[in-house]
């Protein structure tokens, strides 16, 4: 059997390193979207009309908060929604959540 030695400065740079290339790529891709969406935005991003974004506002089970005088969606609050209601997730991910500790 042989023996594999890693130099551990070697190994926490390289950890680092990767480390540092996962968090600029999550920040590249949340920095494309606000934090918290209009209505406007909600329809862009979502591709879809006033109507349907009206309809998903007025869900009691939609993210929104009204606090700031207009709904506005937390985009973070947004992608777990969407997952939580995906019927693929819902199907062949089971426990994944529970398994990370809750979501964001």
């Amino acid at each position: 059997m042989s023996t594999i030695e890693v130099d551990p400065n070697i190994l926490q740079q390289m950890i680092m390193t990767a480390v540092q290339e996962a968090i600029e790529q999550c920040n590249l891709a949340s920095s494309n979207h606000p934090a918290l969406m209009d209505k406007t935005q909600l329809m862009n991003f979502l591709r879809i009309g006033a109507t349907k974004a009206t309809e998903l506002l007025n869900r009691e089970d939609f993210p929104v908060i009204r606090e700031f005088g207009h709904p506005r969606v937390p985009f973070h609050s947004l992608m777990a929604w969407i997952d939580a209601h995906t019927e693929w997730v819902q199907t062949n991910a089971k426990g994944y959540w529970d398994q990370r500790g809750g979501v964001a």
